[in-house]
């Protein structure tokens, strides 16, 4: 799914990383890591991607945000809302994240820089448009997927 492939084709235990699949109408984001916070971030990273060449740009600012106890997969649409919030909102681009389990929660610290500073490439995406969503522990570690309209 994501990360590098070992023998058989198989994702590597520990391996972290983000792809994402266009289709017609719509963009699939995959992530995968070695924990579930590490996942999470991916995921955010995953879909910036989908419509952001991040290659060469730096934070201007870091941003933190605290996401309350819920299931694993209310975390992830929670914390794509917020990205696509602080985008609509503030025209701010993650660059950069990490997240930390807080009591069932998240805290999230987001390093990011304006719209305007990074390269369009594509559909931005709004917030509440999750399809398909999922995250959980595999064999591997901890993988994610959502269908995102594009």
């Amino acid at each position: 799914m994501c990360g590098d492939a070992g023998e058989g084709g198989q994702r590597e235990a520990g391996a972290c990383g983000h792809r994402a699949v266009s289709r017609p109408g719509d963009i699939r984001i995959e992530a995968c890591a070695a924990c579930r916070e590490r996942c999470l971030a991916e995921a955010v990273l995953g879909m910036v991607e989908c419509f952001a060449d991040l290659s060469g740009v730096r934070p201007t600012a870091v941003d933190r945000v605290r996401l309350g106890e819920a299931s694993d997969d209310d975390l992830l649409a929670t914390l794509l809302d917020e990205v696509t919030f602080r985008l609509e909102a503030y025209g701010q681009v993650p660059v950069d994240v990490e997240a930390d389990e807080a009591d069932g929660g998240l805290d999230v610290r987001l390093a990011v820089t304006g719209l305007a500073d990074v390269e369009i490439t594509g559909a931005i995406p709004t917030a509440g448009v999750w399809d398909r969503l999922r995250i959980g522990p595999d064999p591997y570690g901890w993988s994610c997927s959502v269908r995102v309209d594009a």
